[in-house]
């Protein structure tokens, strides 16, 4: 579980660090804007493949436990 929020606070830090440097840039507001949008789509579509990395561990840790389990019942 550390492991998760440690993550979670790396991509949180990139992010604002990210929002931060882009909000001081010496550009357009439009130009601004853009680029806040695209790091924020980068951002999301990054999360959005741990998150599902996640899912898939945990899922195939149920299925070890599972399938350890209907072994250790179908032996007695």
């Amino acid at each position: 579980m550390n492991a998760i929020k440690v993550t979670l606070g790396i991509f949180g830090g990139i992010a604002v660090g990210a929002l931060v440097g882009i909000l001081f840039a010496p550009a357009k507001g439009s130009s601004t804007r853009r680029r806040i949008i695209h790091k924020g789509e980068e951002y999301s579509d990054e999360l959005k493949e741990k998150f599902e990395d996640l899912i898939d561990t945990i899922v195939d840790q149920y299925d070890e436990t599972a399938k350890s389990a209907v072994k250790m019942i179908t032996n007695k």
